[in-house]
């Protein structure tokens, strides 16, 4: 045996690998692929009207690397909002396993209120609301947006939601947005408001639920596989 192989295998004998505990379930997080810019595509849900843009070409081949790590987990379970994106980015993932997404309305992003459409464009121009945003880590600083409470209501039921479409020992995986990873990372860890903002598209996020009820955030923001690209 060489010296590498005799240290992975001392490695490997002075850790177990990660086991769920009884009762738990693991649910894993996806950021949808890159959507493209500016687009005038809704979808109206009661009486909003959200923006609903599709992946770009590149969000597209995200999506396929991304099926390709995740089909050697055992997935029980897959999970999209109503928005396209998700839905797009989960259908690789959907074609290898063979099972069929469900939607869950109560996990898309964040209601931007009266920036729903133009959030990009006023950030490109750097007006000062979105500054101040990031500085009070609240989405109640754009106009008419959803409220932070409400928000955060509907992101635990979400989950919730999951939780009851799944067995004890199981692993769903979700698709949804960047503003609603970060508020269930923020709910599993009692973090700052915005501490988790910005993960990247088609991103792995790890959440344990267990038998408890209660969340752990077990990995944030896994890109690895987008190096295979």
């Amino acid at each position: 045996m060489s010296n590498f192989e005799e240290i992975n295998e001392r490695a490997r004998g002075s850790q177990q690998r990660f086991k769920l505990a009884g009762g738990a379930r693991q649910i894993i997080l996806i950021r949808h692929g890159s959507s493209v810019g500016a687009t005038i595509e809704t979808v109206q849900l009661g009486e909003l009207t959200i923006s609903n843009p599709s992946l770009s070409e590149d969000g597209h081949v995200q999506a396929e690397l991304l099926a390709r790590a995740l089909a050697r987990e055992p997935i029980k379970a897959i999970f999209v909002t109503p928005l396209q994106r998700t839905q797009q980015t989960a259908a690789p993932l959907a074609a290898v396993t063979g099972i069929e997404p469900r939607v869950i309305d109560d996990l898309r992003e964040v209601h931007l209120g009266d920036w729903e459409h133009s959030f990009y464009e006023h950030a490109s121009v750097g007006h000062p609301l979105i500054a101040r945003m990031y500085i009070e880590e609240s989405w109640e600083v754009i106009p008419n947006a959803e409220p932070n409470a409400h928000f955060a209501g509907r992101v635990r039921s979400g989950i919730a939601e999951v939780v009851s479409h799944i067995e004890e020992g199981e692993t769903a995986v979700v698709f949804s947005h960047a503003g609603t990873i970060a508020e269930i990372c923020r709910q599993a860890t009692g973090s700052r408001p915005f501490a988790f903002t910005a993960p990247e598209n088609t991103s792995v996020s790890r959440l344990i639920v267990g038998c408890d009820g209660q969340w752990k955030l077990r990995s944030f923001n896994e890109v690895s596989h987008l190096l295979d690209g």
